[in-house]
């Protein structure tokens, strides 16, 4: 075990002071959300709510998994991920590996012209008259294809391709493999750790994304969670919705506590799904990011 001097002790322990006071300013809005959640409304009023619920109910998630609605919007948001974060995996990787080979001609322009893209855009009107014109209004594809083939995605994957060994390549290459064939059989399974950071980044920007539904859904039946929650975020919405939903005392809950259980709802599914990515994410991101 090494031993450290008492400077090196005062200064680690002031580095952990600081990163576990970054780490609770981070950390404490989203599990006071939660706190409030769980809380009873009257208790709430009259009550700081600080480190646990007071008068702990779950009433406000009964209410709100009540709603028809909250589950139709819960179903539309899956599938939109679903769809979505496969076919844009798919999509990043028959770019970025193609981008990753030396002998590819115009590689580097074509790179070029993606992180151009991540600079600039063509806005939001232009977006909509695209969506309009291909057809895509008040349709489900309106909220995957724009999502798909993100620039600084394919160019984080583009890096990690690049970090391995040209050789395996070659020996399959020798052996009479086609080029699909080397993908799929050798790039692919060693680029587990990138190809999960990539499922992660899609995955979590299609579930949260409501701008996009905001704009090109009109069908209350089509609106993901987050643009439905968004719904719910206005006083008279929530009064209309929530109010009515179940027999549960209106003394009992607020709008607030509703409000509050809709977005830990929200949060979720992601909650369940990033441990299991987690393990990835570190050595997916590094890769990508320096090698190349």
């Amino acid at each position: 075990m090494k031993q450290f001097t008492a400077s090196e002790k005062i200064l680690r322990t002031l580095m952990f002071v600081l990163l576990g006071g970054i780490t609770f300013v981070m950390i404490y809005p989203f599990y006071y959300v939660i706190l409030y959640a769980f809380s009873s409304s009257d208790a709430t009023i009259s009550s700081n709510i600080v480190f646990w619920p007071i008068k702990p109910t779950v009433a406000a998630f009964l209410r709100l998994f009540k709603m028809k609605t909250i589950w139709t919007s819960y179903c539309n948001s899956i599938l939109v991920t679903g769809v979505g974060t496969v076919l844009a995996v798919i999509l990043s990787i028959l770019i970025a590996y193609p981008l990753s080979l030396h002998r590819t001609k115009g590689r580097n322009v074509i790179s070029m012209m993606l992180f151009f893209t991540m600079l600039f855009s063509g806005g939001m009107i232009p977006n909509y008259l695209l969506i309009k014109e291909l057809g895509l209004l008040n349709s489900t594809w309106s909220l995957i294809l724009p999502g798909m083939g993100s620039a600084y995605n394919i160019l984080i994957l583009r890096n990690y391709f690049q970090a391995i060994p040209a050789e395996l390549e070659e020996s399959a290459s020798m052996d009479g493999a086609s080029q699909l064939r080397v993908l799929v059989q050798i790039i692919l399974p060693v680029s587990l750790a990138g190809l999960a950071v990539q499922a992660m980044f899609y995955g979590v920007g299609y579930w949260n994304a409501y701008f996009d539904c905001v704009l090109y859904i009109d069908d209350v039946n089509k609106l993901t969670l987050q643009a439905y929650l968004r719904t719910l975020m206005n006083t008279s919405s929530l009064s209309a919705t929530a109010g009515a939903a179940d027999s549960v005392s209106n003394s009992v809950l607020s709008e607030e506590t509703m409000r509050m259980a809709a977005i830990t709802a929200a949060v979720i599914p992601v909650l369940i799904v990033y441990p299991f990515l987690q393990k990835y994410y570190v050595k997916g991101v590094i890769v990508g990011s320096v090698k190349g």
